[in-house]
């Protein structure tokens, strides 16, 4: 007895500096959001900017961190920014009308009038865009549990109630892995970026050299295909397409996070 009780202490004592270690900077991150969140009333923007793009690079990142982000570059007049960060924060809480609001408001201010084709699966599978990719995980997550405990019901019972509630929450799981799963591969197929520079011109080549097809401005969302030596491929449409230098774009979707 003495001796379970001895590795229990020990096991406490061991794990007790990482708890308090934890502790300690969950607190300082706190206190930076805090920090950020003052500046951010107080006006200073470039100082809000680096508190939550602080956060955001610990890996703190959420829906309102970069909605938050998203307002202090707006408040820069740094569209491109505003509108990539606000489309990220739209990918964590799509529903939110704040954030909805500010989106549309900076999308009216771009020059640039780029169209996007809702498509067969997006048409289909309509609530897609208002769920983020992880409550449709818990909701698949939920419906499973509930697929197998009807599935262990009808087993002890043969009743008409059990049958039909087991057909209603089949059906449910079946719907829910399959916007699961279309959404999983959409957010990882999402190649949109988002223009970054006031002005930029889209070249024939990826050489600074080539011939200037068209411009675009910022906040312009493209679709980028590749990357070469500096320079990215974008797509506007099949047929509206060119290279641009890497710097001036940058992807929504980042790479290794939803």
């Amino acid at each position: 007895m003495r001796r379970i009780i001895g590795i229990i202490l020990l096991t406490l004592f061991a794990f007790l500096p990482f708890a308090l270690g934890m502790a300690t900077e969950n607190q300082q991150w706190e206190e930076l959001f805090f920090e950020a969140n003052q500046a951010y009333k107080e006006g200073r923007f470039q100082d809000a900017v680096d508190a939550y793009g602080q956060l955001i690079k610990a890996g703190h990142s959420n829906g309102h961190l970069f909605y938050n982000l998203g307002n202090s570059y707006f408040r820069l007049d740094e569209l491109g920014r505003a509108i990539l960060n606000y489309e990220r924060a739209c990918l964590l809480m799509p529903r939110d009308a704040d954030l909805n609001f500010n989106l549309d408001y900076a999308r009216d201010q771009t020059q640039d009038v780029v169209s996007e084709s809702d498509g067969f699966v997006s048409t289909t599978f309509f609530w897609l865009d208002s769920l983020s990719l992880h409550e449709l995980l818990w909701s698949f997550l939920v419906l499973n549990l509930l697929f197998w405990v009807t599935v262990i019901g009808r087993l002890f019972s043969v009743s008409d109630g059990i049958y039909y509630v087991f057909l209603v929450v089949l059906v449910s799981w079946l719907v829910a892995g399959a916007s699961f799963g279309l959404k999983w591969y959409h957010v990882g197929a999402d190649d949109r970026a988002v223009i970054l520079n006031k002005e930029v011109r889209i070249l024939a080549g990826p050489d600074i050299q080539d011939t200037a097809l068209f411009k675009l401005h910022a906040g312009a969302i493209v679709h980028r295909e590749r990357s070469e030596d500096g320079w990215s491929l974008i797509r506007l449409s099949e047929k509206k397409r060119g290279w641009v230098r890497s710097e001036a774009i940058e992807r929504i979707i980042r790479i290794g996070r939803v």
